[in-house]
């Protein structure tokens, strides 16, 4: 599915940088090569159609998109780029909908992650894919192996009284 990205920038009074970017929306079927359109204009902020990304669904993560769904208000995570080549210097580079997708962006310090809401559409068409295609996963508990009497004897805890 086609996602246009909104991004919002916004003036801030801050030493080091003067102005911050939000993703704010998506627009579901949004054209493709419509990049840094100016949707709305407001005195100090400034809202761009910023590109359009392709928002691929895969079934083995509906657990992801599951958990999404059930929340208040569902996401739309939104990968964004630091690109010194571009002049607004950030580009939309990743959408999904899996917040275990979107925490591996957010484990590094390269890239911003903002979550818009999920607009409806695009929540029904993730809730008909995730009712297709979901399979419960069993919980195993994992068993302890059983201690080998030629390896020597098992370990016991330590006692705080005993570390040195």
């Amino acid at each position: 599915m086609a996602l246009g990205i909104v991004l919002e920038r916004r003036e801030i009074d801050h030493p080091w940088e003067s102005h911050s970017w939000n993703a704010v929306a998506v627009i579901p079927g949004a054209a493709e090569g419509d990049e840094w359109r100016v949707l709305a204009e407001e005195p100090g902020l400034v809202r761009y159609h910023a590109g359009t990304l392709t928002l691929e669904i895969h079934h083995k993560e509906t657990e992801g998109y599951r958990l999404n769904l059930t929340t208040e208000l569902p996401k739309v995570y939104i990968v964004l780029r630091y690109d010194d080549g571009n002049e607004a210097g950030i580009v939309p580079f990743l959408a999904t909908v899996c917040p275990y997708e979107a925490q591996n962006y957010l484990d590094g310090d390269e890239d911003l992650v903002e979550a818009p809401p999920m607009p409806d559409v695009v929540a029904a068409w993730l809730t008909d894919f995730v009712a297709k295609h979901h399979v419960d996963e069993p919980f195993y508990k994992r068993k302890r192996k059983p201690h080998d009497p030629r390896k020597g004897p098992p370990e016991r805890p330590r006692r705080r009284s005993e570390e040195g």
